[in-house]
């Protein structure tokens, strides 16, 4: 099968002609039919995140066909970031799973899906709404799950305002998540293609990176890996606000200023992956509320291309491999 590999920090990822792997105890093999491009795998790619399986092949947002394994062969199925966990420690026992000190994580811990063929736990292969193409389904498993844990970290109050800071694969489903249930979005970006993305979208308003939204904000998420973008987030919270941030990485955040960015009970948060429950209530949303799920295609092929462009903001939604 064709693959791409990280076999050293940063771009280009290398291509590979591998034979097909083989399922373990309890996993199935999955044909990827879409694999989506996370800003995680860039990370992975560029070294930002430490090895965990060297020469990994990166991707977590893949749609995959049952080959073979305990599920029905030609059953429809995601596999996502969280790839397991030990189910026995204090965090998954109280239901945070995502904090679980010996979980695996699909494209860093195992294998991915920048493959023709992945495998995955059995546990943990995700039931896909209907109504969506392959293309469409593959952002919603890493990018839609992120983003809707990060909705509920910042405590949106229903009806609320919200600011989303960066308007990528992960901000453009959630903030269509918000707005179904109500809430005013303001949408602070630097790039322009993404401000008329969330306008269309039914944003209240669309702004430069480091603008400030026309009203105070009940709740910000911040989606762009740029610590400088804590402080203006925080000044732009009213009392009481909380400000989640949803990347694996971020770079540095600057000196704080207490009275202006803290005081008055305003909160930060970070968001650290996700349970198979956070999985379970998007995609069940995703199947009651048809989202638009922007992507722009690239074949397998040229994944490194893909990933080029994701470091560059050369891509509107969500970039998306098809094998």
């Amino acid at each position: 099968m064709r693959a791409w590999r990280v076999l050293r920090p940063g771009p280009p990822l290398t291509p590979s002609e591998e034979p097909v792997p083989e399922p373990g105890p309890e996993e199935v093999l999955v044909r990827v039919r879409a694999c989506g491009v996370c800003r995680t795998d860039l990370h992975v790619a560029e070294g930002d995140l430490p090895v965990h399986r060297p020469g990994v092949v990166p991707g977590h947002e893949v749609v995959g066909e049952v080959v073979a394994g305990p599920l029905p062969a030609g059953t429809l199925v995601g596999v996502a970031w969280l790839r397991g966990t030990c189910g026995t420690c204090r965090y998954c026992v109280r239901g945070a799973e995502n904090l679980c000190p010996a979980s695996v994580y699909t494209g860093w811990d195992a294998d991915g899906g920048y493959a023709e063929y992945a495998t995955v736990p059995a546990a943990f292969a995700h039931v896909l709404p209907d109504g969506y193409r392959d293309v469409e389904l593959a952002p919603l498993l890493c990018a839609g799950i992120i983003g809707y844990r990060a909705l509920r970290r910042a405590e949106l109050p229903p009806g609320g305002r919200l600011g989303i800071y960066g308007f990528g694969a992960s901000a453009h489903l959630a903030a269509q998540v918000a707005l179904a249930r109500g809430a005013v979005v303001h949408v602070l970006t630097r790039s322009a293609a993404a401000r008329e993305l969330a306008l269309s979208l039914g944003a209240a308003s669309a702004g430069g990176a480091f603008d400030r939204p026309p009203e105070p904000l009940d709740a910000a998420v911040l989606f762009a890996p740029v610590g400088e973008l804590v402080l203006p987030a925080l000044e732009a919270l009213d009392r009481g606000g909380t400000l989640a941030i949803a990347g694996i990485h971020l770079s540095d955040v600057p000196v704080l200023d207490y009275q202006r960015h803290l005081f008055y009970e305003k909160q930060v948060r970070s968001v650290t992956a996700n349970t198979r429950a956070d999985a379970r209530e998007f995609l069940a949303f995703a199947g009651e509320h048809r989202l638009t799920v922007t992507t722009t295609e690239y074949p397998l092929d040229r994944a490194d291309v893909a990933l080029a462009d994701l470091a560059a903001d050369r891509v509107n939604g969500a970039a998306v491999l098809v094998p």
